[in-house]
């Protein structure tokens, strides 16, 4: 039986690796939606599995579904501790992504760790999960997926964007929903700032500290994905490949790198929010805590700039997901295909009972 209330737990893990997201939301339908985060924590990795993710697209197929059954439970394990310290006995359903192991769409591949069945075995409770499958099988990117929440949620702004592992954009064009990913972020400027010991450039200060260098800056933006037409998306496996050795054969000081970095993002990021005028822009993920990238970012567009609450900007994928599989409980369209470019508009993801 459908509903027009829904308390869900939204959980993600993005490819910045700063913990697993979990959110306990209450989602209202009347005439249109509306939601509360009740609860919400990120729960760090542990080295061991940080080393693990950070070298998943290394692993044999045999090797990733070995790690997965492992991270599942993790996962699980992970989830039960928060239901239990929340003292949450009962939700509609636990709502998760999972971690990306692989994505590679123009080989009719994404691969998302921590979505087996089991999951709904060890926390005694129906989830939804594996969401970006069936986009992929149907000709899509599988990503991104957290525009339909956007387009439900957040409508109110002209550009919602994303500064996480990477920095990815959604907003209405010609009345529907189109997004892609914009340019590496946190993917690359943590692996950098790791050199000097830190997990994370707090406030971008050491960024700010270096030297743009122009010719590698140059490299950065003539890259040939940034010329292509939405939909697009990227992956670990394209930063590997095109991002890390260019970066590497300059030889530079981590402050030069990271500033360079920065300002490839806030070029980036320029292109696309200056299409419109008079537009509101939505900032979240972990990148709105680098006050340098934001002032950046700032004084190269006359649009409004939106910093949300604290709990908005950390947990608003974790709220989508959640949406999503709302939606799928449902038997809701949670997959635009004006976003992803599937054949259709679909309901995506995989419901498994305890």
């Amino acid at each position: 039986m459908i509903k027009n209330e829904y308390n869900v737990v939204g959980i993600m893990s993005g490819t910045s690796l700063d913990g697993i997201d979990l959110a306990l939301i209450n989602f209202k339908f009347e005439d249109s939606w509306t939601f509360k985060i009740i609860t919400a924590e990120t729960v760090d990795y542990t080295k061991d599995w940080t080393t693990k993710l950070k070298t998943l697209v290394n692993y044999t197929k045999q090797e990733l579904r070995s790690l997965d059954i492992e991270y599942t439970a993790y996962l699980a394990n992970t989830i039960n501790v928060f239901l239990e310290k929340n003292n949450i006995f009962s939700v509609d359903a636990i709502c998760s992504h999972g971690h990306t192991a692989l994505h590679k769409p123009e080989n009719k591949l994404t691969y998302q760790i921590g979505n087996l069945p089991s999951i709904a075995k060890i926390t005694n409770q129906l989830v939804v999960c594996d969401f970006r499958v069936q986009d992929v099988e149907l000709g899509g990117q599988g990503a991104p997926l957290v525009p339909i929440g956007d387009e439900l949620l957040f409508s109110n702004y002209t550009f919602c964007i994303n500064l996480g592992g990477f920095a990815n954009i959604s907003t209405a064009l010609n009345k529907n929903r189109i997004a892609f990913d914009i340019c590496p972020l946190n993917i690359v400027l943590n692996k950098y700032v790791s050199n000097l010991g830190f997990d994370f450039d707090d406030k971008g200060e050491i960024a700010k500290s270096g030297s743009i260098n122009k010719a590698l800056l140059k490299e950065l933006n003539a890259l040939p994905f940034y010329k292509k037409n939405h939909p697009k998306s990227l992956g670990l496996e394209w930063v590997n490949k095109n991002i890390f050795p260019l970066i590497d054969s300059y030889k530079l000081s981590t402050p030069d790198i990271l500033r360079t970095f920065v300002e490839h993002i806030v070029m980036q990021i320029e292109t696309v929010i200056n299409t419109k005028t008079k537009a509101s822009i939505l900032l979240t993920g972990g990148g709105v805590f680098n006050s340098f990238l934001i002032n950046r970012i700032n004084s190269r567009t006359n649009n409004k700039i939106e910093i949300p609450s604290k709990e908005i900007i950390e947990f608003k994928e974790a709220l989508i997901f959640g949406f999503l599989g709302v939606l799928k409980l449902r038997n809701q369209v949670n997959c635009l295909a004006s976003v992803t470019g599937a054949k259709k508009n679909h309901v995506s993801g995989v419901i498994f009972h305890p």
